[in-house]
């Protein structure tokens, strides 16, 4: 056992020692060490209750032969985090979750995995530190919430409430449409209830083969979701102990072992199909790197080009919801009928954490609603739900979330330029972005921001004000999942690193092209030069060390966001 190094031997008598004052009885020391992530926090609607699952899961660990023991990462909420400096900090939080996972499962030499994340930051961030560890490993989320209703009956997700404060600004809703709105759209806890980041990325976990089925899907506080967790703990389990009797058995289940370039094509390939939110590329490339295995963003136009999109879920199609996906038939029906005609993508050989092929997984799942997983012959588009664009004004490319394009696909359009979404938030009230406008928002990358903020304030506020399908936004910052529209981000270089998006001017005429993959400013070469030669990138004054740091070491947006010391060079 990887744990023997903590526990045998006359050596480790003063290790013991430690280990019997947290209550481990003299047979525990021939048992395996399970590590239990628990991201548990009170301030985040899908994880306050975590703590109530970890109990759940250690129970069962430890009727099973194993000792469980648990530890926290932190959190932090995205929608409550949104619109104020609190931003800053949520994609940095994604290295501080990957270093507390390595941190301590590689001081304690433990044995073997299981994570419970659920959202945005945190299932990437655990990703990336069980990859550095390299154990065995199972995910289960704390799972999705519950769509909300309005009065109306209509139904409701965090993304209606910010598109309602759009609509209030323009007196389409009154004050009290709202706050009925804002009282309930988010009625339990969970993960926001569209494909938003965080039931994008459990989703994808899925695919990946490192989660059970129903691991998206699944209810938050359901008695489904307790029993996923049970399952999850027994298998962990299973897995560590057959491995005292064959040392195979370990190597064959460690987490890098399953999530490799097959793998990871095959997570792309059922986003492409879901149109989940522009941040799984973000992660997906940091991840990739984690696991040895780098996807090159320029990979994701072939991946889009050969899949259909075949479900929409919230905010891309308002009236359905993640539950909706599950009693559809959930992540499994949905491979399976993209593996009709996946032009030889997927890998249905790669294995899972519960010892079957991808393949063999979703061998019997079925279409239970053709109105929510449709079959490919009747999908929303041959192509998939999100693209990467590139151009003068995104060398290295930027990421469009096409299925939740609300006008036309190409568009040229004015640049509206500012340099904060504080800055943006402000004149799009002031009612400086019209019709036929490009919104730009730069500053707000990697390095500028830094911490690259969401932008879902900017974009519900056009979408609520009624200009969703006639103004194009474009940012090297990103959109949160719930953004829907013609909205741009993760536009690399930045401009904090000399981007030409950091030289544009109000009145540059820009040129989206979705189904050319292209994006580009009007400019001639000699101005562009010129306007180079002029250019200084904005320094934002910085009042935290943390931010400071990451600012130094970040790489850019197509990159993967990742702290790039030189580790991601292959």
């Amino acid at each position: 056992m990887r744990s023997d190094v903590i526990k045998k031997g006359y050596l480790k008598a003063p290790n013991r020692s430690l280990l019997r004052a947290c209550g481990l009885s003299e047979e525990d020391f021939s048992k395996p060490f399970i590590g239990v992530a628990n991201s548990y926090i009170d301030i985040i609607p899908g994880h306050f209750y975590l703590n109530e699952y970890a109990q759940i899961i250690k129970d069962e660990i430890r009727k099973n032969g194993c000792v469980p023991f648990e530890f926290n990462t932190i959190g932090v909420d995205d929608g409550i985090a949104m619109g104020h400096n609190g931003m800053l900090y949520s994609l940095p939080s994604r290295e501080i979750i990957a270093n507390s996972v390595e941190s301590v499962m590689n001081a304690h030499q433990l044995d073997a995995l299981i994570c419970i994340p659920n959202c945005d930051k945190i299932t990437p961030g655990m990703l990336m530190g069980a990859l550095r560890v390299n154990v065995p490993t199972i995910f289960v989320s704390g799972g999705p919430m519950r769509a909300g209703f309005s009065e109306k009956g209509e139904k409701l997700t965090l993304n209606s409430v910010f598109e309602a404060v759009g609509a209030y600004e323009v007196k389409k809703i009154d004050e009290a449409e709202l706050k009925d709105i804002e009282c309930k759209a988010c009625p339990s806890g969970g993960s926001c209830s569209g494909l938003f980041t965080a039931n994008s990325m459990n989703s994808l976990c899925e695919a990946l083969g490192i989660a059970l089925s129903g691991n998206g899907t699944a209810l938050a506080q359901s008695k489904e979701r307790e029993e996923l967790l049970r399952q999850a703990a027994r298998r962990i389990c299973e897995i560590a102990l057959q491995s005292l009797e064959d040392s195979r058995i370990e190597e064959r289940y460690k987490i890098r072992n399953i999530i490799n370039k097959s793998a990871i094509r095959n997570a792309m390939v059922v986003d492409m199909a879901m149109g989940g939110s522009s941040n799984t590329i973000l992660h997906i490339l940091a991840i990739s790197r984690e696991a040895g295995a780098p996807l090159d963003i320029r990979e994701l136009n072939d991946i889009s080009k050969k899949i259909a999109h075949i479900a929409k879920v919230a905010p891309s199609l308002p009236e359905v919801a993640m539950e909706d996906v599950g009693n559809a038939g959930g992540i499994n029906a949905l491979i399976k009928e993209i593996s009709r005609r996946d032009n030889g993508l997927l890998d249905l050989d790669a294995l899972t954490i519960t010892g079957e092929s991808l393949g063999e997984r979703v061998r019997d799942a079925i279409i239970k609603d053709e109105s929510v997983i449709h079959k490919v012959e009747n999908a929303y588009s041959q192509v998939g739900g999100l693209a990467i664009l590139f151009g003068n004004l995104a060398e290295q490319g930027c990421v469009i979330k096409t299925a939740g394009i609300t006008g036309e696909r190409k568009f040229s359009g004015k640049a509206v330029c500012f340099n904060s979404q504080d800055e943006a938030i402000k004149g799009i009230i002031k009612g400086k972005v019209q019709k036929g406008d490009v919104c730009v928002i730069r500053y707000e990358g990697p390095k500028g921001g830094p911490g690259m903020q969401e932008m879902l304030s900017p974009t519900s506020l056009i979408m609520g004000m009624g200009l969703g399908a006639d103004v194009a936004l474009i940012t090297d910052g990103r959109f949160s999942g719930a953004t829907r529209g013609l909205s741009i981000g993760h536009i690399s270089p930045e401009a904090a690193e000399g981007g030409l998006i950091g030289l544009l001017k109000d009145g540059d005429i820009i040129d989206i092209d979705v189904d050319s993959y292209a994006i580009n400013v009007r400019l001639s070469e000699a101005e562009i030069a010129k306007r180079r030669a002029e250019f200084k990138p904005i320094d934002k004054p910085l009042h935290s060390r943390w931010l400071a740091q990451y600012q130094k070491l970040v790489s850019n947006a197509s990159n993967g966001a990742v702290l790039d010391l030189g580790f991601f060079r292959f």
